[in-house]
């Protein structure tokens, strides 16, 4: 399925700043950046239920907010991408190793 993620990160501190970048890694383990603080992530449903634990274990609730939005298995085919840098689709783009 495919799950929109966004964030919005509190980075006035040093641990904010920790928090963004620890959220930026988890997000990218799972998918691919899409915008500064947007994720595109193709998973499945168990995968995504380790991605959100992680995540909400690393934000802050007070300072911090996180969005899913769940595009489901054909999602792709809801996207429509205008401008600059268009995203990698890892699962029809060729992949040189």
């Amino acid at each position: 399925m495919l799950v929109l993620i966004t964030y919005d990160v509190s980075v006035t501190t040093a641990k904010g700043r920790h928090r963004l970048r620890q959220i930026a890694k988890a997000c990218l383990d799972y998918g691919t950046r899409v915008q500064n603080s947007v994720f595109e992530c193709d998973v499945e449903p168990a995968h995504f239920t380790q991605l959100k634990d992680e995540l909400l274990s690393i934000y802050d609730s007070e300072e911090d907010s996180l969005r899913f939005y769940f595009l489901g298995k054909k999602g792709r085919e809801k996207v429509e991408h205008h401008g600059a840098k268009p995203a990698d689709d890892p699962l029809n783009d060729t992949l040189i190793l």
